[in-house]
Order: structure tokens, then sequence, then C-alpha cells
């Protein structure tokens, strides 16, 4: 765990900062099973939407609660078990939903000058990453968008993207894949088609 600089300006890339966002959620785009995830930040009038993969929502959201829990034993922060419900952001994305770039690497960080969890969201590239870039603001690197979070706001964020994640296909009862309209091939079944009920709860 570091302190954070406080540029936040790059002259050859474009960082997208938010200190105090207004909101920083997960959400889709479309049908279950065919659905496309964004994470979205806004503040004040300014709103970025960026593409990321349905693992990476899983993954940010558990690491998230991994860093929550490290900053409360080892900084002695204020960090909620849970998020209260009104905390939690319930609303759908803003639109019209225009994404700046895909997400390729995620980085988080403490900073524990504000007291806020800081999570990045570096574009993909061809290349490798230099981990000098993540959470830092060298001159060289991908486009990137920081968000500053609240203890309270990182869990309710997490909370949200659990819901999000786990709102798409119902798993099929025997063998766990995820279930299609049109019926599932079930490994468990010899290849035989299931005809289910997949509507949402």
């Amino acid at each position: 765990m570091r302190a954070w600089p406080r540029v936040e300006d790059a002259m050859s890339r474009v960082i997208h900062v938010f200190r105090k966002p207004d909101r920083f959620v997960a959400g889709t785009v479309g049908e279950p099973g065919d659905r496309t995830f964004y994470l979205q930040a806004t503040e004040d009038v300014r709103t970025i939407s960026v593409t990321i993969e349905k693992q990476q929502v899983v993954v940010l959201a558990e690491r998230l609660g991994s860093l929550l829990e490290e900053v409360a034993s080892r900084f002695g922060a204020d960090v909620p078990a849970q998020a209260p419900d009104d905390e939690v952001d319930v609303e759908p994305l803003a639109v019209p939903v225009e994404e700046e770039f895909r997400v390729g690497t995620m980085g988080l960080g403490w900073d524990a000058d504000s007291g806020a969890v800081v999570v990045e969201l570096l574009a993909i590239t061809e290349g490798e990453i230099d981990e000098t870039v993540v959470l830092d603001d060298t001159e060289e690197g991908p486009d990137a968008v920081r968000v500053f979070l609240t203890p309270v706001a990182a869990r309710a964020f997490a909370e949200r993207a659990d819901r999000v994640v786990n709102a798409g296909r119902k798993p099929c009862p025997l063998c766990g894949e995820p279930l299609d309209p049109a019926g599932h091939i079930c490994p468990r079944q010899n290849g035989y088609r299931r005809d289910v009920d997949v509507t949402e709860d």
C-alpha cells in the first residue's frame, strides 16, 4: 500500500479521474446469454463507460472485498461488513452507453491521504502492460479510468456487481452449465436436450 500521487493528467495518455464520483457501477446491455458488461463512472455532468468481460467483473468484486479487509486490519479503516441497502445503486446504466474503451488490465490501491479505495481500469492493448503504468501517471501507456471510492461505496459496488453477474442465465440443476432459452444439451443426460424454463426470477 502507498500514498497516492496527486497528479491527475499525463501528457501522452488520457487518464479519466473521478475523485468524488456520484456513481460507479457495473451494468449490462442485452438479454441474458447475450449481455455486454460495462463499468460506468459519473461525476457531475461527466459520464464514462468502459466495456469489461463478465469474469473481470467477478474478479474485481472479489479483490475489492479482499482489499477492504486488508485496509481494515492494516490501517484501521472503518469498513462495513456489507453496504447499507440505500447505498447499493439499483438504477440502470445511464444512456446512451458509449464505450470509451475495452478494459484489459485492472489495478487496485489504497489512498492513505483520503482514505479511499482506488480502482484503475486500463484500456486493452496488443502488447504486455508494464506494471509501473498501473496506478501511476506515467506519460506512456494505455488510457485509463481511475475512480476513488469510500469503503462504503466500494462495498456497495461489489454487492451490485455480484447481483449483475448473477442476473444472467440460470445454471442447469444437473451439470451447472448456463441454460439456453432454446434448450440445453446436458452432458449429464448423455447429450439429450433438456427443455426448461430459463426466465429470470
